[in-house]
């Protein structure tokens, strides 16, 4: 599991580890039933309080990236390719979403917004 928070982030603490770990399960980085490690773990390797942690490792149980086994732990739920795939365009749609209402407020046209992906979509 590989995390790297951003102090400078307007995203809140948690909701990076969501994103980062929902798309290592939906990249097949964490393989289905991988044991996150536990809450304090994950905090005190990041340095940061448990209630983010926790929140997150809610978060991702409640969208059904990870179920919990009581006095086991978190496990990556073990999800079909195409219930992965599902979740992934959930995810985008989510924040495509988001991210349009910004563009619109811009003023950009769809046209010049496709041309901007174009542009940086592999820069």
């Amino acid at each position: 599991m590989d995390i790297v928070l951003s102090s400078s982030s307007d995203k809140p603490i948690y909701r990076q580890l969501f994103e980062q770990i929902s798309a290592q399960i939906v990249k097949g980085e964490l393989a289905p039933v991988f044991c996150l490690p536990p809450i304090r773990t994950v905090a005190k390797e990041l340095r940061i309080s448990v209630i983010p942690v926790k929140k997150a490792w809610e978060d991702l149980e409640r969208a059904g990236f990870i179920y919990t086994m009581v006095g086991k732990g978190c496990f990556v739920a073990p999800l079909p390719p195409s219930a992965l795939d599902d979740k992934r365009d959930t995810l985008a749609i989510d924040k495509l979403k988001k991210d349009i209402a910004f563009y619109k407020g811009l003023g950009l046209s769809l046209e010049e917004l496709l041309d901007l992906i174009k542009r940086y979509y592999d820069a």
